[in-house]
């Protein structure tokens, strides 16, 4: 297969790339690709932060070192850092923060009752741990501490809705901040009050909260700074899935950067001896590379091998780096 445009070209072309996500369907091999790029980043001389915003953490596993909790220098790698976000932490520190808030609201209010059903009622909500993901993700690129960020994310359908918050955020805040003028308004036509209009925390907290979930969509919309990269294999299932998502991403505006496909059998390794099993294999990845390339036309960008062993640790992850940033 003719790759037309490589991962290499890609990053050479977009000098100004800081924010690279990988994504796919579970078990393609998601977090090694996003390792190996913050590996060719890093040897770049870029200062780079590899994340994960998997729930089901494997980072520390890769990396053979432990990453939980805090971003941690990789053993043998210069100028990279790599981090597992701790859910259960920022879970813990969502509701906190949603309570204080609540609170904050129901003593502006005058309304006389607890707020811990209120957050009960919050953060039962099943797309609540994504919403502390994503606010803990935004968190970390505007701190802006690194020169690159590569995202390991979760299987394609959570990332879509963990990218796209940042729309359904800003439609759902400017819904409130209409209702909050609307009813501030009311409250001022009814007042026999003179004194002089109160300061409105919620208002404010609203505000504020646009004004992030704009910004944070304006870096994830970035084409020249932002780019996500759909990880398959040669097989049915990870290209439907890519086929499903990949328009979906691009009508978000959330700019594409390619495809990767990982874990193929070379022809030239498979000899006249090899076992039907092995031969069967290399058929039926010869197939779905001909429909991988009719689907994604001039979108593939490498190209990346089966090895003899799994991908762990720094040597094995150099390696799969080096086939990710090959030439063409």
């Amino acid at each position: 297969m003719r790759i037309e445009k490589s991962f290499r070209q890609f990053v050479e072309e977009h000098p100004n790339l800081k924010y690279t996500f990988f994504g796919g369907k579970g078990g393609v091999g998601k977090t090694v690709l996003a390792g190996a790029a913050a590996v060719g980043f890093a040897r770049l001389g870029k200062r780079t932060l590899l994340a994960s915003t998997n729930p089901v953490h494997s980072l520390s596993s890769l990396l053979d070192q432990d990453v939980f909790g805090k971003p941690t220098p990789v053993e043998g790698i210069p100028n990279l850092w790599a981090y597992e976000i701790d859910t259960r932490d920022t879970i813990e520190r969502s509701k906190r923060e949603i309570k204080e808030k609540i609170e904050w609201f129901l003593r502006f209010a005058e309304i006389r009752t607890k707020a811990d059903e209120f957050v009960e009622s919050a953060t039962m909500n099943p797309a609540f741990e994504e919403s502390a993901m994503f606010e803990n993700m935004i968190d970390i690129m505007f701190k802006d501490e690194y020169e690159v960020y590569v995202f390991d994310t979760a299987p394609t359908a959570n990332a879509r809705r963990l990218l796209g918050m940042s729309s359904v955020y800003s439609l759902w805040v400017d819904k409130m901040i209409k209702s909050r003028q609307e009813a501030q308004s009311l409250r001022k036509l009814l007042s026999y009050s003179k004194d002089k209009e109160e300061k409105d925390p919620l208002m404010e907290y609203l505000v504020n909260f646009r004004d992030r979930m704009m910004r944070a969509k304006a870096l994830l919309t970035d084409d020249e700074k932002t780019a996500f990269f759909f990880v398959t294999l040669p097989e049915a299932l990870p290209i439907a899935v890519i086929r499903r998502f990949i328009n979906w991403f691009t009508d978000f505006g959330i700019p594409i950067g390619g495809v990767v496909v990982n874990m193929l059998i070379r022809e030239e390794e498979v000899g006249e001896g090899a076992a039907e099993f092995i031969r069967n294999r290399l058929t039926m990845q010869q197939r779905y590379m001909q429909e991988i390339e009719e689907l994604f036309d001039g979108l593939v960008r490498a190209l990346i091998p089966l090895y003899e062993t799994e991908v762990r640790g720094v040597n094995m992850l150099s390696r799969a780096a080096e086939d990710l940033f090959a030439s063409p």
